[in-house]
């Protein structure tokens, strides 16, 4: 590794499974001191023993949980949203309670981490901020994905007005656009469809690429954003669906 990050320290969301775990272990690598946060202590557990990583939990559905884990962690060069819920509903069967619940983890807490980690960047001149959003958005959709492809869509639209207000002082905000992912939580979505194989053919037929990304591919496009190679880019969307949205 070139340790592209090292002396920098972050925090990321959702670090429990998938996305957000593989961006943990792969900040870790690169030199970087992350804290590990997720809802469940318990994935928290198996990441590896590393003096770069220590865990926190942390419910970003909850406000005040938000900002006192801000208040323990202190500073960070690096926020990465990545913690998220993916309902499956049509705009005629989505609840209010499922819409609110939906906006409330992938929109309103983002909200409130970047107003909880923002100031102390500002302080200590600059900072990179990672919003986890898709290519289920502003971009494109898929079927049975309203409230899902909504919260993104703010999301993206967050971080661009993000990055406008502080581009001249030090803030680089942008977003993570991801099609389809191999992680534990598709393959339990996938599993509790009807008809799990032709859900995941499905999936596969809509990537021209013919087949789901890898965590590890979206973790290093992280490290890309997090590192000062990405120092001119922000309010971008970065786009990696295996050509979903040509």
């Amino acid at each position: 590794m070139s340790h592209r990050l090292e002396g920098k320290t972050a925090v990321v969301t959702g670090a429990g499974k998938g996305i957000g775990r593989s961006i943990v272990e792969q900040f870790a690598r690169e030199g970087c001191r992350v804290w590990a946060t997720s809802r469940s202590e318990g994935p928290l557990e198996s990441l590896p023993d590393s003096e770069q990583i220590q865990t926190c939990r942390l419910d970003v559905g909850d406000p005040d949980d938000i900002r006192s884990t801000a208040d323990h962690i202190g500073h960070v060069d690096v926020l990465v949203n990545c913690a998220g819920t993916v309902p499956s509903d049509t705009v005629l069967d989505c609840t209010e309670s499922i819409f609110q619940e939906t906006m409330n983890i992938n929109v309103h807490g983002p909200f409130l981490l970047i107003r909880s980690f923002l100031p102390s960047m500002l302080e200590h001149g600059g900072g990179s901020i990672i919003n986890v959003a898709s290519v289920l958005s502003s971009i494109t959709s898929a079927p049975s994905r309203f409230a899902y492809s909504v919260s993104k869509a703010a999301l993206i639209g967050m971080t661009k007005s993000v990055a406008v207000d502080f581009a001249g002082r030090g803030i680089r905000c942008n977003a993570l656009c991801p099609g389809a992912v191999d992680t534990p939580g598709m393959r339990e979505r996938i599993q509790r469809s009807p008809d799990p194989e032709r859900t995941r053919l499905g999936i596969l037929s809509r990537h021209p690429a013919g087949r789901m990304a890898e965590a590890e591919e979206i973790a290093a496009a992280a490290v890309f954003l997090a590192a000062e190679e990405s120092a001119f880019m922000t309010g971008q969307c970065l786009v990696m669906d295996g050509g979903v949205s040509l």
